[in-house]
């Protein structure tokens, strides 16, 4: 009634109150009273908005690239933009021009630069690899750009979803891609097949060893018996040796002793020589009659008889006729006996 009008705005909205041409106030989430004939009112969303883009960009080896991301902004300096754009609203709140629209799309002019740039100087396969790399320099020249800068915007981020070539060129690297894979595969398959062969000989070789090893401990068993064998055939004849030695060591020391006995008993065989010549010495120059005489003393019938008979042997010529009786010859034989 009369021009005079309420309006109320939340707080993600700066609002700028111009009346007759100068700031009556300003701020976020303002409520007030206005007269609509000179009052101009200014409503500034500062809340972050999102929005999508499609590029078509031509890489350096001429292959058509598809670029699809997002970027994410909102108004750092509200007064700045407004200085520049239009965002004045009627008592409805709705905005009197689309410049809010020109936002957007002087960002996106921004990005499309700058991606253009960047896929210029990447091949086919380097745009498809280097996502990472690309979001990081768009949102770079994004941020230094004049156009952000003078209308006060601040860019949060930009993502790159995918960097994708056109259909048939797609079908391509996909059946390149898919050989290498195969001869990857291929090559893995000859890989393992290698491998197990190689597992394979190392476990023969193993074996191979093994049995050589055990041959050689075998043999060296053997060798080793045989040395003992022979230490112990080397013990046995040098123990033979040892016992022949001493046998023949006990053999002089017997024939040692028997010299010397023989020696002894040679030398008290010369002793009793000696002694029974010298005891019969007196008698050697004496005759046989008269030792009769003194081993008999003259005592003995028997050998007085004897000398008797020996005589009459001796004088046998001179006799004629000699009768001995029997009687005598008993009596002789009883008194011997």
């Amino acid at each position: 009634m009369l021009g005079i009008n309420y309006i109320k705005f939340d707080s993600m909205n700066y609002v700028i109150h111009y009346q007759n041409g100068k700031v009556k106030q300003e701020g976020r989430g303002l409520s007030f009273f206005y007269f609509s004939p000179n009052s101009s009112i200014v409503s500034i969303p500062v809340q972050s908005n999102d929005f999508q883009f499609v590029f078509k960009e031509t890489t350096k080896d001429y292959q058509e690239v598809t670029l699809q991301g997002q970027i994410t902004y909102k108004i750092q300096s509200p007064k700045q933009i407004a200085e520049t754009l239009d965002f004045t609203v009627n008592n409805k709140k709705q905005y009197l021009k689309n410049d809010y629209e020109k936002i957007q799309q002087r960002i996106i002019n921004e990005a499309q630069t700058a991606s253009a740039s960047i896929i210029q100087r990447l091949n086919l396969k380097e745009a498809l690899r280097q996502l990472e790399d690309i979001e990081k320099e768009i949102f770079s020249n994004i941020q230094k750009s004049k156009t952000v800068q003078m209308l006060g915007l601040e860019v949060l981020s930009v993502n790159i979803l995918g960097v994708t070539p056109n259909p048939e060129m797609a079908r391509a690297l996909e059946a390149q891609t898919r050989e290498s894979l195969q001869i990857e595969a291929d090559q893995a398959v000859y890989e393992r097949r290698n491998f197990a062969v190689e597992q394979e000989r190392i476990i023969k070789e193993t074996e191979l060893n093994t049995e050589i090893a055990i041959e050689e401990k075998q043999k060296q068993i053997v060798e080793k018996k045989m040395e003992t064998d022979v230490v112990k055939q080397e013990n046995g004849q040098k123990l033979k040796e040892m016992e022949m030695r001493s046998n023949i060591a006990l053999e002089e020391q017997k024939k040692s002793l028997i010299d010397i006995q023989v020696t002894n008993e040679k030398k008290e065989a010369d002793v009793k020589e000696y002694v029974l010549n010298a005891n019969l010495k007196p008698y050697k120059e004496l005759d046989w009659k008269t030792l009769m005489a003194i081993g008999n003393n003259g005592n003995d019938a028997g050998n007085n008889i004897a000398l008797a008979f020996r005589e009459l042997a001796e004088n046998a010529d001179k006799i004629g006729n000699l009768n001995i009786s029997p009687e005598l010859l008993d009596s002789i034989v009883r008194s011997k006996k």
